[in-house]
């Protein structure tokens, strides 16, 4: 039984991925519509400086000011100076 599930399954997902494939068509995203002006496109360095070199840049200039500017540190510094123990006699 359960092999006939998974060739149900399959079938199912074969079907529905080639119906997708062929409703689909990549041909009329070459057409220009109205006032399309596209600018040049961008080299593989130009990609990879705006989409990942520029995210990157910006987390660690957030996490390092989060941590140079974090308080946490000195509170637990100075709460624990200011405890006092009595001393034994």
């Amino acid at each position: 039984m359960d092999k006939k599930n998974a060739l149900r399954a399959g079938t199912l997902a074969a079907g529905t991925t080639l119906m997708m494939l062929l409703m689909s068509s990549p041909a009329l995203a070459l057409t220009r519509d109205d006032g399309d002006d596209p600018g040049p496109g961008l080299s593989v360095v130009q990609t990879l400086g705006i989409f990942v070199g520029i995210p990157l840049a910006l987390f660690l200039i957030i996490t390092g000011l989060v941590v140079a500017l974090d308080k946490s540190r000195a509170k637990q510094q100075d709460t624990s100076r200011n405890v006092r123990v009595k001393a034994e006699a």
